[in-house]
Parts: structure tokens; C-alpha cells; sequence
């Protein structure tokens, strides 16, 4: 097996010859030989489309010493790896399967763009959610809530706890903007679920964990470089039943996937049917 040292002088010997003689974008009649492995070679020619328009005389030797550094090495592996093969290893085989499954894949994606109706419902998803729920036991606990993170000090204070007091309707909208525009980072959207540690990462160390969420209902504190306004709307604990809000996705990517086996396999039957109507399938 070649030692760095060789390779190395054999990729300079390659590329001077090749550079010295004339720039590779007018050698392309002479295909210069660049390296030999065993058996395998590598020709100029098989680093066409490989250079920038842009590339100077010195960038193209850049680009083929690295070319030939690499292929040498990969042929060098591929030669072991040859010698190596299992007798009982059917490479033909395997390739005309690999082949099979890329073009059976190719049309499946095919079908699926074409024909596949992607708008799941709130039935839909419901109707999996009942039937499934028992598989969504929580793991940690996670909250709806509305959290505020602002910088000390905190700008048009009188403005935040007046929409924080109240915050619906016109008040939220106004809480939001606000936030927007001066806030760290913040949640005030009452649908969406989070993980209890997702949302204490952002605050003090401790100030909320899976262990004290439960009494933590409302609060408004500081550590000197941010204020944090925090309200708790609902809870679900470790163990119980995930809300379908917090696995949504989840059954929306599961229904889906159900209905693009269904399309496949409706189509594999169409295409039976077919087929042997034209007598064009012969069992014996």
C-alpha cells in the first residue's frame, strides 16, 4: 500500500506534468493520466465540470491534488475490500435489488405527489387520538402557560402589567406587541404545550422544575438582569394522557403515513386487475 511520502510524490509528479505542459482547459485532447492504482486509472478527463469558471492555475491544482488524494486512497480501499468479498456474496444480485427498490421508490414518491390528499381533519385526527391516546403517556411534565422574559430595566413598565393583568382580547394583542418589540423571549399563545424544562431553562436555575411546577400558578420575579412573568393555565403530569394539542404532529404525520400504504397498496390492486384482465399475468 502506497506510504503518505509516495503518494504524496506521485500526485506531484501527476499534477506537473499535467499543469506544466498547458493549462487543463485547453489540454482536454491529450486526457493525461493522474494517478494509478493497481488495475484502476484516473484521467484528467474524469475531473471535467470540476472547476470554476473563475479558477486560477493555481486553484486547479488544488482542486486536482485533493481530487487524486481522495480517489487514490478510496481505490486503495475498494481493492481490500474486493479481496475480502464473502464467497457466498451475490453482488449482482444485490445490485439488481438495490436497482428494483430505487425504481419501485421513484414511482411510490411519484404516486404519492400526485394522488395523495395531504389535509388531515380535526375528525381525522380526533378519531386517532381516541383510539390511540393510551400510547401517549407523558413522560415529563408540560404546561400551557404565558411567559414573559424582558430586560431590566423594563421599558413602559405601567404599559406590561396592565396588559399582563388582563390579557385578552385587545389587551393580548397589545401584550404581544409589546413583547415583540421588547422582550427577551416570551409565549402567549394558550394552545401550545411546552415541557416544564423548556420553559425553566430560560429562567434562573430552579426557579420552576417538573418538581415544584404544581405550586408555581403565578409569579413575577427578578435576578437583577431580567424580570420574568410567568403564568401557569393548565398541567398535565408525568403519566398522564398527552393532550392531542401536544401530539398533533405527531398523529397528523401517523395518519398520513396510513393513508399513503392504503393509496399504494389500492394502486398495486389496480395494477393486478389490469394486468390480468389483458392476460398479461400467467401463474403456473
Amino acid at each position: 500500500m502506497f506510504g503518505k511520502w509516495s503518494l504524496n510524490l506521485l500526485v506531484f509528479f501527476a499534477l506537473a506534468a499535467t499543469l506544466v505542459a498547458c493549462d487543463w482547459k485547453s489540454d482536454q485532447g491529450a486526457d493525461r493520466l493522474l494517478a494509478r492504482v493497481f488495475n484502476r486509472e484516473l484521467h484528467l478527463s474524469d475531473l471535467e465540470n470540476m472547476f470554476p469558471e473563475e479558477a486560477s492555475r493555481a486553484d486547479s491544482f488544488l482542486i486536482i491534488q485533493a481530487f487524486v488524494s481522495r480517489w487514490v486512497r478510496e481505490e486503495l480501499l475498494m481493492h481490500e475490500a474486493e479481496k475480502n468479498l464473502p464467497p457466498d456474496l451475490n453482488i449482482d444480485q444485490l445490485v439488481r435489488d438495490y436497482r428494483r427498490s430505487l425504481i419501485r421508490n421513484n414511482y411510490e414518491q411519484v404516486l404519492v405527489e400526485q394522488l395523495l390528499d395531504s389535509t388531515v381533519t380535526k375528525t381525522e385526527l380526533q378519531g386517532f387520538y381516541e383510539q390511540n391516546k393510551e400510547q401517549y403517556e407523558l413522560e415529563t411534565p408540560i404546561i400551557r402557560c404565558y411567559f414573559i422574559k424582558i430586560a431590566a430595566p423594563v421599558p413602559k413598565t405601567d404599559s406590561l402589567v396592565n396588559f399582563w393583568t388582563k390579557p385578552r382580547g385587545s389587551n393580548l394583542s397589545k401584550l404581544e406587541a409589546y413583547c415583540q418589540k421588547y422582550a427577551t423571549a416570551h409565549t402567549l399563545v394558550d394552545s401550545i404545550w411546552h415541557k416544564v424544562d423548556v420553559i425553566g431553562s430560560v429562567m434562573p436555575k430552579g426557579t420552576i422544575t417538573a418538581d415544584n411546577i404544581a405550586s408555581k400558578r403565578e409569579f413575577r420575579q427578578s435576578d437583577g438582569e431580567f424580570v420574568y412573568y410567568f403564568r401557569l393555565l393548565e398541567l398535565k403530569n408525568r403519566k398522564e394522557i398527552a393532550p392531542l394539542g401536544y401530539i398533533q404532529q405527531q398523529a397528523r404525520t401517523f395518519v398520513l403515513h396510513k393513508r399513503k400504504l392504503d393509496l399504494l397498496q389500492r394502486k398495486r390492486e389496480d395494477l393486478y386487475e389490469i394486468a390480468l384482465k389483458k392476460g398479461n399475468i400467467e401463474i403456473f
